[in-house]
C-alpha cells in the first residue's frame, strides 16, 4: 500500500453524511490535486486523503 496523507477530517456522524468530505475533496480536485475520501471506521470519521505525498 503506498502512502497517503490526510488533507482533512470529518465526523462520520454529521447530519449530512459524507457530504462535507466529498464537498472539499471536488474543490481539491478542481485546483490539481487528486484527494478522494475515504471512511476510517475505527475513528467514525471521513478523511481527504492524496495518494504518495509525503
Amino acid at each position: 500500500m503506498s502512502a497517503r496523507t490526510v488533507l482533512a477530517e470529518f465526523p462520520a456522524g454529521h447530519p449530512r453524511g459524507s457530504r462535507p468530505a466529498e464537498e472539499f475533496a471536488a474543490e481539491q480536485r478542481r485546483n490539481g490535486v487528486a484527494a478522494e475520501v475515504v471512511l476510517d471506521l475505527p475513528n467514525d470519521t471521513f478523511l481527504v486523503v492524496v495518494e504518495g505525498a509525503a
